[in-house]
């Protein structure tokens, strides 16, 4: 294999190992098994099994997303959430997902990276998103983007990755609704009135 090649073995290996056994349990011996390359291949280009997690997590997680503008706050939930619903339900990230965060509360080293990776993820994805929404006028100035951020993506990862409950076009379709409606978006369908009390 060319020196590309075996460095995309390697990371392949990383998450299907990483996947099946959690990180407590990785070593570089297995990873090297399911490349198919030496010990000393992937000690050449990370120094430890920490450092190879932390780069291959965080290059997964900063990963190119298509773009998430589609000119309304509602038609930009709708595609975050079927970008977030399709990575979630990935067999390896609903494993390697839970794992890592487990593994972030006794790890400082992993938690202060992770924490990093997100932040800038959670920045340059919905900060833009919440962003654009205020200038269109459909958010208030005042809208705070960290709890706009969490308020977004918070029920959907509890359901996938913490409840494991399917999810139905018609419970996203609520849910994009839903957020609007709590981050302050004009309310764009019809309600009935209740009927006045008699009696």
């Amino acid at each position: 294999m060319l020196r590309g090649e075996i460095t995309a073995a390697i990371r392949r290996a990383l998450m299907q190992e990483l996947a099946a056994v959690g990180y407590g349990r990785l070593s570089i011996e297995a990873v090297a098994r399911r490349a198919g390359v030496s010990k000393t291949a992937i000690y050449r280009r990370w120094s430890s099994k920490l450092e190879l997690v932390l780069e291959v997590v965080a290059a997964a997680a900063g990963g190119r997303l298509p773009a998430l503008d589609t000119g309304g706050l509602r038609g930009d939930l709708a595609l975050l959430f079927q970008v977030v619903t399709h990575a979630l339900r990935h067999p390896l990230a609903s494993q390697i997902i839970p794992d890592l965060l487990a593994e972030a509360a006794r790890n400082p080293t992993i938690d202060e990276t992770l924490q990093r990776v997100l932040r800038a993820r959670q920045q340059e994805i919905l900060g833009q998103l919440i962003e654009r929404a205020v200038r269109r006028g459909e958010l208030p100035a005042s809208t705070d983007p960290g709890v706009a951020a969490d308020l977004i993506v918070g029920p959907l990862y509890w359901r996938l990755a913490i409840a494991r409950t399917p999810l139905t076009d018609s419970y996203l379709e609520n849910l994009v609704e839903s957020v609007a409606l709590a981050l302050g978006a004009p309310d764009t369908l019809p309600r009935q009135r209740a009927a006045p009390i008699t009696g």
